[in-house]
């Protein structure tokens, strides 16, 4: 054999080496990504968290191999549409669970079927839930992030300016716990309803967005209405000197979520002292091919401000 592979030429041999080397490093690349996407994890798939309608709210639980007691919630929401429980691929939240975050992937009933306001109001009963039963999950219930993208990225945000304490007389117990998060890390939001912008969905009277009209209710084609309606759904409306740090990924060739909506709602942030960070994605849509790499920056974010001070963790 070896006096066959000397009787190549010179060039074929150092042609072939290089062939090798270059299939298995492609091969080692291939490996190692598929087994960085697939990170070992105990699933708890349609977890019911409340109830809409008498159609049950579930979530699903990810919890990593090597948890580090803390929790995100990840809004499963695309324009204002949810999946079903067990649709929550574990490869989309790598960077997360390998960094040891237990994922809530909170699921909504859709849109016309639900309001974005009651949406709104069971994402909160969702989060709720979570630190309810924070001490079955192990993870810290005075540190949950919250993460999603475009509609999720919306009810994200809502749950950061709005979350808070529920009605301490509350009969259900779920319902007196807070939904308040204390990080956000989020993709492309809607952040101002009544100013919609250069969006391919801005109706142009300042109306609700073309496509969406149903998904606000029977009250929305009001325009009276619909500026109290737009403005409670508007998370720019209601910054607080409470806002958690946040960072916001969106990219500037986005025109149904414009990148204004993003930055007139950093501009407001800061206005009140708060920590916002905006990384804008040069050529982005609404998404683009490199967004799973963003979340190990999402990862930092968390990492940076829902760790307890020293770097411990306390599952």
């Amino acid at each position: 054999m070896k006096h066959l592979w000397l009787g190549f030429p010179r060039w074929l041999r150092i042609g072939l080496l290089a062939t090798g080397l270059t299939v298995s490093t492609l091969l080692l690349v291939a490996g190692g990504g598929w087994w960085y996407l697939h990170p070992a994890v105990e699933r708890t798939d349609g977890v019911a968290y409340g109830q809409r309608d008498g159609k049950p709210l579930v979530l699903d639980v990810l919890r990593p191999a090597k948890p580090n007691g803390l929790g995100i919630a990840f809004m499963v929401s695309g324009g204002w549409r949810s999946g079903r429980a067990g649709e929550a691929p574990a490869w989309m939240m790598a960077p997360l669970l390998r960094r040891g975050y237990t994922i809530f992937a909170i699921y909504h009933i859709s849109q016309p079927e639900a309001t974005v306001m009651e949406i709104i109001d069971d994402v909160n009963r969702g989060v709720r839930f979570v630190r309810h039963h924070a001490a079955d999950y192990r993870i810290d219930p005075d540190r949950i992030g919250v993460s999603g993208g475009s509609a999720g990225g919306h009810l994200s945000l809502m749950l950061a300016t709005r979350g808070g304490p529920g009605p301490s007389d509350a009969e259900d117990p779920v319902d007196r716990e807070s939904s308040a998060v204390q990080a956000v890390a989020i993709f492309y939001p809607v952040t101002d309803l009544l100013n919609l912008g250069p969006s391919t969905e801005n109706p142009g009277d300042g109306g609700p967005p073309k496509s969406f009209v149903k998904a606000f209710g029977p009250d929305a084609t009001d325009m009276d209405a619909w500026k109290v309606i737009g403005r409670n759904c508007s998370p720019i409306y209601h910054i607080t000197r409470q806002f958690p740090p946040t960072l916001i990924y969106h990219g500037d060739a986005d025109t149904l979520v414009p990148l204004e909506q993003s930055e007139r709602f950093c501009d407001r942030a800061t206005e009140l002292g708060r920590e916002v960070k905006l990384v804008v994605h040069p050529g982005g849509s609404h998404g683009w091919p490199t967004m799973l790499w963003d979340l190990l920056d999402f990862a930092n974010w968390f990492d940076q401000h829902l760790r307890p001070a020293g770097g411990s963790d306390s599952p």
